[in-house]
């Protein structure tokens, strides 16, 4: 098989790793790919929200499989092109895809079928924003209704923090994202996210993790768009499953059909459980990252078929099988993010690791300068190890981190500390 994945980051990249060990690969392409995924696949440099653009070069490179890694290309209907154009394609249709790209959207949906969330409201401007969090108080979440890189979410711990982040948000902060705003109650409990896969009928479980918005140890700083993973999550039990899977996950599924939008692809549910209770946070329509570094590494090469069977309709003949083993993954970034922060910084000590299927560093925001590593982005490398247990994965994993010399980059040093 020929394979073409959409994407620049540390998923895609895990995705791309995972993909090459299934022996169906017989050519990968990464568009547009960083410094990691050059030494495994080849790169392309090609305008990935432009669906023309990318279905001419999947047909003229003979593309059996289209993975579409981020959001911003399943919002652009890229996914739609492709398949217009009688290519295979892992991704939800742009319809499909404002379970993502609008939050307002998935509360809609949520309300159509009664599935457990937070109660909300949604906003148009600041001033009844600014009254509806007076009269409710805080702790209290403003969110930006649509895409925003992961980091529309402000969970306000006081009454000057949610009316700061509405003052942003309709100041432009989020662009177009948060021209609309909802402002949904503060839920108690422990995050998780799990993932499904969905053919449009069949819809089954894939694999849950555990990540680490904020930017400190011991969850302190502004949200980001991942700090680290650990796989699996422990919260997440059998019963928990079948719960999420009954009251949340098959409604909403069996609601997009009735819309006439049948959902393809991967869909991460966000979940907030407190009690043993699940509820909805959020909808994301592709894997989320740095949770895929973890899964990707504990799945290896079967992501390939059961991606391929999502693409084709057959998920009922597939299942995920999981070791018994966990992964962690902790995410090094360049000092300042996800505030300002500067670009070039060289990495050393990467040459110093040995990759294999137990641990390896997957790229983020890298390129290559000469024959150097150059920082190039916020989130700059995950480094991911397996385990028989998380603490051995956890201790491999800050061993690695300590071998690599980037005085520019920092990471959380407490990545698990929740199963742990």
């Amino acid at each position: 098989m020929n394979i073409l994945i959409l994407g620049s980051g540390g998923r895609e990249h895990a995705l791309a790793w995972a993909v090459k060990q299934n022996p169906k690969c017989d050519r990968l392409i990464v568009a547009p790919g960083n410094a990691g995924i050059a030494g495994l696949a080849d790169c392309a440099i090609l305008d990935i929200l432009d669906g023309d653009t990318v279905a001419a070069f999947a047909t003229e490179n003979a593309i059996d499989l289209v993975i579409i890694g981020p959001e911003a290309p399943l919002a652009a209907g890229v996914a739609d092109r492709l398949r217009a154009a009688g290519l295979k394609v892992f991704g939800p249709s742009q319809a499909a895809a404002r379970l993502e790209a609008s939050k307002v959207f998935t509360k809609e949906i949520c309300a159509a079928v009664g599935a457990p969330t937070a109660t909300w409201a949604r906003f148009t401007d600041a001033v009844t924003a600014r009254a509806y969090v007076e009269e409710k108080g805080a702790p209290i979440v403003v969110k930006a209704d649509g895409l925003a890189a992961g980091k529309g979410v402000i969970v306000a711990m006081n009454l000057a923090e949610a009316l700061t982040a509405i003052e942003d948000m309709f100041g432009g902060a989020f662009g177009a994202a948060g021209a609309e705003i909802i402002i949904e109650e503060f839920m108690e409990g422990e995050e998780a996210s799990f993932f499904v896969l969905c053919d449009g009928q069949t819809a089954i479980p894939m694999g849950t993790a555990q990540d680490y918005k904020r930017a400190g140890d011991g969850d302190t700083g502004p949200n980001t768009g991942g700090m680290g993973a650990y796989s699996p999550a422990p919260v997440i039990t059998p019963e928990i499953i079948d719960r999420v899977m009954k009251e949340i996950v098959l409604p909403t599924l069996t609601e997009m059909v009735r819309r006439g939008t049948p959902y393809q692809g991967v869909l991460f549910a966000g979940l907030m459980i407190g009690d043993g209770q699940p509820r909805l946070v959020e909808y994301n329509c592709r894997f989320g990252d740095p949770e895929t570094q973890a899964l990707m590494l504990r799945l290896g090469a079967q992501a390939l078929d059961l991606m391929q069977a999502t693409a084709e309709g057959r998920l009922d003949r597939v299942s995920a099988h999981w070791a018994d083993d966990h992964a962690l993954t902790v995410v090094m970034a360049a000092k300042g993010y996800p505030g300002p922060y500067a670009k070039g910084s060289e990495i050393h000590g990467l040459d110093l690791l040995s990759e294999d299927s137990w641990q390896i560093v997957f790229h983020s925001g890298t390129t290559s300068r000469e024959s150097a590593t150059v920082a190039d982005g916020g989130r700059v490398l995950s480094v991911t190890c397996r385990g028989r247990t998380l603490r051995e994965a956890h201790e491999r994993a800050y061993q690695m981190v300590d071998t690599i010399d980037w005085p520019e980059g920092f990471s959380r040093r407490d990545i698990g500390w929740r199963a742990l």
